[in-house]
This record gives C-alpha cells, structure tokens and sequence, in this order.
C-alpha cells in the first residue's frame, strides 16, 4: 500500500494542475446536480417490520385521506370559561375555517364536534390535516399554517400551530463556522505557517463539498433523513482537516530533512498517507456496517456518512499533494524555509520529526539534520511520565472514566418530541400549551387499527378492542371508532396519562399490545408517533449489543493485520470500551439527567435520540483507529529497528503527541460547533462525539496506551508463528517502500 500511495502521491504532484482542476470540475459538476435533483429531506423514521410500520402502512391503504401530515392548533382564552360564550365559539370557528383554507390542507376538525375543549373551558384543540406527508409540505405552507389565528391573537387569544408538519429540517448557520474557525487557529499555531493553515482548510472544504454535493444530488433519489446531512457534514469536516493535517505534517518534516518537493510528498503520502487510508477504511467499514442492523434511515445516515469520509480520504491523498506542490517552500514557517533549502538532502533516510509517524523516513534520526528533534518536548517528558509511573496511571486512568460511566446505565432511548424543543420554538409552545390545557398524554396520542376479513367482524371487534384498552392501567380516553368506505378496517384512538416520552408511556403501549393480543377474530395493531418511537428505540436498543461486538471484533482483527501483534489490538479494543462508556456517561448526565444542561443551552432534559448510541459506536470507533494507528506504528517501528519496547513507547509518544494532539483539537472545535444548533438532536451529537475524541484522545491513547505499552514491555509485540503466517502484509507503516527506496538508491544511473 505504502509504494502505491508514495506513486500516487508523487504523480499528483507533478501533474498538480490536471489534479487540481479536475476536483474543481467535479465540485461544480455535483454542485449543478445538487442544485437541480436534490429531493427533501424527511423527518419521519420508518421501521419495516414494526409492529407500528404495518398498521400505518395499512392505514396509507384503507384511509388514504389520513394518510398525509397532521397538525394540531393549540387555542387558549384570556380566561376560563370563555369557549362557552357565543363570541368564543365564534372565534375558534373562525381559526378552524382559516386553518381548513390553507394551501395544501385537506381539511380541520371543530374542536366543539369533537369534544376536544377543556373542562375548564379555556382551551381547545383543532386538528388539520394535511394532502401530503410532512416531508412534502412546502415551505410557503408551512409559513402559512404558522399564521393561523393572526387575528384572534389580537383580541388577546393565543394560537399556537403545532403537530409533526412542523419538523422542518435543521439548519446550519454561523454558529458552526466557530468550530471551523478554532480548527484554523489551531492548525495555524501547530504549523507556524498561514500557508500550511490556509491550503490544508482549503483542501478539507472541498472535500466536504464534493462529499456534500453528491448526497444532495442524490437526495432526489435516496430518502434522506434530515439529520443524514449534517452528520455527513460534520464528520466529513473534522475528518478531513485531520488528513490533510496528517500529511500536510509529514511532507514539511521531509522538506526540513532536506528531499526535493516531488520526493518529500511521495514519502509523506506513502506513510501518512497510508495511516489516513486505514483510518478513513475504518470509519466507512463501521459506518457502512449499520446496514447490518436493518433499519432503513439509519442505514442511509452511516453510508452517507461514510461517503463523505471516503472523499475525504480521496481528496487527502490526491489533492493534497498537488496543492503542496503549488505551495513549495511556503508551508514552512519562514525561518525554517531557507534552511530547508540548503539542507542538501541529508536525511534521504532519516528520521521523522515532530509530526512523528512512521515508515520510509522513519527511524530515529541517525542521519542527524532537522530529524534531530528536541527530545525535551511536552512529548517526550509527558511519555516518560506515564511510563515510568504506569501502574498509578493506569489505575488513575481506569478510576477516573469508570467514574464518568456511572450515569450510563440509566440511558434511556426515544425518538425526539416536542417537549425537548428550543423553548421558544413553535413546536414548544405547541406542546406547552397542550399540556397545560389537557395534560401530556394528548401530544403523544396513540392509534389502533382493528382490521378483518368481513365488515361484520371488524364492527363486533371494534368495540371490545375499546373496551379492553379502557380498562387498561394509563389510559386516559378511547376515540369512538372510525371505520373505511369497505367497513373492514376501524381506527381508534388512545389517549394515554403520560407523555410520549414517559416510561409509562411505553409500559402502557406493551400493556395494550398484550391486552388485545387474545383477539382472534380481527387483527389489532397499535401505531401514531408514540408507538413508532417506542419500536424504533427497542429495536435499535437490541442490535446495540450485537453491533457493538462487531465493531469491537472488526477493531482487533484490523490492528492485527497493521501492528501484527495480539495484546496491541485487544489493549486498543479495551480502550475503544472505556472511550463509549465514559462517553455515554458524560451526555447521559447532561442531556438526559440535566446536570450542566445551561452550559450546552439544552432548554429540557429528555431521553437521548434512540440512534445517537449506535451512531457514537460507529464513528468513535473510526477516529480512536485513527490515533492509535498514528502513535503505535511508531513505537512498532522503533521497536523492530532495534530499540527496547519500552523506550519505543517513548519514541512513539513523542514523536506523535503534537500531531494527535492538534487533530484531536480540531475534531473537537468542528464538532463542538455543532452544540450551539438550537435543536437537541443535532446538539447531543455534537457534544457526544467532542467529548469522545476528547476522552480517547487524551486520557485513553496519549495516557493509557503508553502506561499499558510500558507495563507490557516486549509481550505486547507477541504474535503467535502460526497467526503471523496467516495474516497478510499490507504494509501500513512503509516498510516495503523502504526496501522499494533502497533498491532504487542502489540502482546504477544511467
């Protein structure tokens, strides 16, 4: 792999405009195909298979007219009793025949007719709804349901539009280009170069484009849920700056040891290069790997995600170099510049630098030169420490994040409602002002379809169905029965105590299901928001385990094949665990349980998004491969070439320390950005996976990993003859392009 990309990475520098110019026609080429074929995106989660899925599908069948987006208009009197009066009466009827009369709206209920006032006579509630699905609600109707009751508001009533037609899709605005702006101070002051800085930004916004340009292109086709893109967009950001950081690193510590541009980036693509391929493989095989769990939107996330890291990488290992090669000398600090120019190539095999890494300049500088790095570095000293005291860190270290993982048992998964909304929003002063009126349980009703073969049997089943769920222990009310034009098929509806998002609720939605199960004579299936979310999160609650071991598995058999050694890669696995657990602990306290919610400007604590755990697993798993392939390959290597395990460790450390701790920096600015998005799903997944790369960065990889190395001395190199034998090289850290080089170096001129 290392020759191939040293090839690669030597050829795009040479023919740096062709390369150049054709990323740039492929960026405006899917940016035209983004303009003209992106579809919407959708806020709902379909689960095939559910339960909930097959009555709702049913229901598309038997009661098309129902089948589209649904809203709820909240109406509060200035005062009690007012709905009783004529000109009370009268007002509601006037909203309800606004709300009848938008665009797109096939029709609103009278609240009076439906009995859906409150017994104190100050609230009611008018259903509408709507042709089409929330997804294809334009925003010119979405603006003019928001403006229902305009002049009753101004007799002092209040009018509060809700329901899930309002689920727009998150936007992204300044406050994520903050995150943006921290990755380039933080890559300015690691390079001491503007230049540096400036093209390996540029380098990581196109890639985001080109990856974000394609999804939407494709958007038209592929059923994109709304919050797939800005996971897109957030990972393929951080990852790409890391790998054009990566290399960036590299091809500048070549320049200082003296090799010519074309060769310099030949070696740093061959090397780093090779790191950013397995890292970036890591990161789509576990995300691309959520399709094993079989639930449609959470498939097309993860391969949306991973297409943007596969541009990523594709764009770090092609136009990276050509963009070094357009920048020479420049992504040198200035004072660095003209001594790398006289340098006269003294380091052809020399050593790596402060970027640390491994493979054909590898080595420990025997060559002296710039390679001759100042081993009193933060570095060095913070290696020394840790392994020296390995024991006390290690136990520190384990305290510490087992500590941080306490709260992580008490997770509780859900699909996002309302009532975790920006507090200002309209979807949250919708939902208040339910509660208020008529109690939670009304913003998370609940629908059973009883559906038969004859019209007969559907008619007698229906009522005891009925009678059934009202006798059942959180049942609030039960809706009259509706049936279809056909009679086989009759919708009621359940009002539960709770909310949609309560423990009771989902006590009651099994209590139900096990209260009708008895019925032989009718088919009884139990849906509505409510029920979906229920099923969505126990389904993804069960493949959480299994998805789990097969990323831990997947981690193990990898690191084999780079570091060809057992404990290496079981020890990585281990830390991988502490990461999630410590991880989940931390946003479990904070978004679920409230602690410190004010820092991170969570209105109301809730249960985390059902698919927020899966998703960290995914992702984590792909960034924490990523550090510890960049710290061990070098203590590997070190080790091989002759130098004792435990001052390898140190090596390794030091040399990687200052490029680890810069991308980890700039993972956690681009996704700590994202935290300051109104909406909580979004913001729990920023926060989530900052503090992660925070976790596994620092306290795991660059503390843990280095006692753990130290504690284990030459055993954490064992491989067993027979696992060697069967395990192929695929030559992560260069040791073939080295040979390859040296045979070259040895080859008569001429």
């Amino acid at each position: 792999m290392a020759t191939l990309l040293y090839r690669l990475g030597r050829a795009s520098l040479r023919r740096r405009r062709l390369v150049a110019v054709g990323w740039l026609v492929v960026l405006v080429g899917l940016g035209v195909a983004a303009a003209t074929l992106k579809g919407p995106t959708a806020s709902n989660f379909t689960m095939p298979g559910t339960e909930s899925q097959r009555a709702l599908d049913l229901l598309a069948e038997r009661f098309p007219q129902a089948s589209g987006a649904t809203g709820t208009i909240a109406v509060k009197a200035p005062a009690d009793g007012q709905l009783g009066t004529p000109q009370g009466q009268a007002l509601v009827r006037e909203v309800t025949q606004e709300a009848a009369g938008l665009p797109g709206v096939v029709g609103a209920v009278d609240p009076f007719q439906a009995q859906a006032v409150s017994p104190n006579g100050r609230y009611a509630l008018i259903q509408v709804q709507f042709a089409g699905r929330a997804d294809e609600v334009t925003d010119a109707q979405r603006s003019a349901y928001e403006k229902v009751g305009a002049q009753a508001e101004a007799q002092g009533w209040q009018v509060a539009p809700g329901g899930e037609v309002l689920n727009a899709e998150p936007e992204v605005g300044s406050t994520e280009a903050l995150g943006v702006l921290v990755a380039a101070i933080v890559l300015i002051v690691t390079f001491g170069s503007l230049v540096a800085a400036g093209m390996t930004m540029l380098n990581a916004l196109i890639g985001v484009g080109v990856g974000m340009a394609g999804l939407f292109a494709l958007s038209g086709a592929i059923e994109l849920t709304s919050t797939a893109p800005i996971l897109a967009l957030m990972l393929g950001l951080a990852v790409g700056i890391d790998y054009s950081l990566f290399i960036t690193s590299r091809h500048r510590q070549n320049l200082l040891d003296g090799l010519p541009a074309e060769e310099a980036v030949g070696r740093a693509v061959g090397t780093a290069g090779s790191a950013v391929v397995f890292a970036g493989a890591t990161v789509v095989i576990a995300l691309a790997g959520l399709a094993v769990v079989d639930i449609p939107f959470l498939t097309v996330m993860g391969l949306a995600a991973a297409g943007t890291v596969t541009v990523a990488v594709l764009v770090a290992i092609t136009l990276a170099p050509a963009l070094l090669g357009f920048a020479g000398n420049r992504v040198l600090p200035r004072r660095l510049r003209k001594g790398a120019a006289n340098n006269g190539g003294t380091a052809a095999n020399g050593g790596t630098g402060a970027d640390g890494g491994t493979g054909a300049d590898g080595g420990a500088a025997a060559n002296g030169g710039a390679s001759a790095q100042n081993r009193s570095g933060f570095g060095f000293r913070w290696a020394r420490l840790t392994t020296r005291l390995h024991v006390p860190v290690i136990l520190v270290g384990l305290l510490g994040l087992g500590l941080l993982a306490v709260p992580a048992p008490d997770m509780r998964l859900a699909l996002p409602d309302a009532n975790t909304a920006p507090v200002d929003s309209p979807a949250r002063v919708n939902n208040d002002l339910i509660r208020e009126g008529f109690g939670p349980g009304f913003t998370g009703r609940l629908a059973v379809v009883v559906t038969a073969d004859s019209p007969q049997a559907t008619a007698a089943t229906a009522p005891q169905v009925a009678a059934l769920i009202q006798r059942t222990d959180g049942v609030l009310a039960v809706t009259p029965p509706q049936t279809d034009p056909t009679g086989r098929t009759a919708l009621l509806g359940v009002i539960p105590r709770s909310g949609p998002t309560d423990e009771a609720t989902e006590d009651l939605v099994h209590d139900i299901r096990r209260q009708v199960s008895g019925i032989s004579q009718a088919d009884v299936l139990l849906t509505g928001v409510t029920a979906i979310g229920i099923d969505v999160s126990e389904k993804l609650s069960d493949a959480l385990p299994v998805y789990l071991v097969l990323v831990v598995g997947l981690s193990v058999l990898l690191l084999m094949l780079v570091f060809r050694s057992v404990l290496v890669p079981v020890k990585a696995a281990l830390g991988f665990l502490l990461t999630v657990a410590a991880t989940f602990g931390i946003t479990v306290a904070v978004f679920q349980q409230g602690h410190l919610a004010d820092l991170v400007g969570l209105d109301t604590p809730g249960p985390l998004v059902s698919f927020l755990p899966i998703l960290l697993i995914g992702i984590l798993f792909g960034l924490a491969m990523d550090y510890e392939v960049f710290l061990v390959s070098r203590m590997r290597e070190d080790f091989v070439h002759g130098a004792p395990a435990r001052q390898a460790t140190i090596s390794g450390m030091g040399h990687g320390a200052r490029v680890v701790t810069a991308a980890a920096l700039i993972m956690i600015s681009v996704f700590g950005g994202f935290v300051f998005l109104e909406d909580p799903v979004i913001k729990s997944m920023g926060f989530a996976l900052a503090v992660g790369v925070a976790i596994d960065a620092f306290v795991v990889r660059m503390t843990i990993v280095p006692a753990v190395m130290s504690l284990l001395d030459r055993a954490a190199w064992w491989l067993p003859r027979w696992i060697g034998r069967l395990l192929p090289n695929v030559d992560v850290e260069g040791e073939g392009l080295r040979a390859h080089l040296a045979e070259a170096e040895k080859a008569p001129v001429g």
